[in-house]
C-alpha cells in the first residue's frame, strides 16, 4: 500500500491536486506494479510563511 505525501505552498485548486492525484496514482501503479486502489495520496499545504530555504522564510519576496 504506497502512500505518497505532497507537501506544497497552500492555493492549488482542487481540480489541480486531483489532476495530480490522478497522475502520481497512475505513475505508482505502473512503476511499482501495484493496484491504482492500493495506493493513497495525501496533500499537505503549508503557508509560506511556515517554510524556509537556506535560513530564510517565505514571508516576502527573496532578496
Amino acid at each position: 500500500m504506497p502512500v505518497i505525501e505532497v507537501k506544497m505552498w497552500t492555493g492549488r485548486s482542487a481540480e489541480q491536486k486531483k489532476e495530480l492525484a490522478e497522475s502520481l496514482t497512475k505513475t505508482m501503479a505502473e512503476i511499482g506494479q501495484v493496484s491504482p486502489q492500493s495506493v493513497t495520496v495525501l496533500f499537505v499545504e503549508i503557508e509560506p510563511e511556515n517554510w524556509a530555504v537556506g535560513g530564510k522564510l517565505f514571508l516576502t519576496k527573496q532578496s
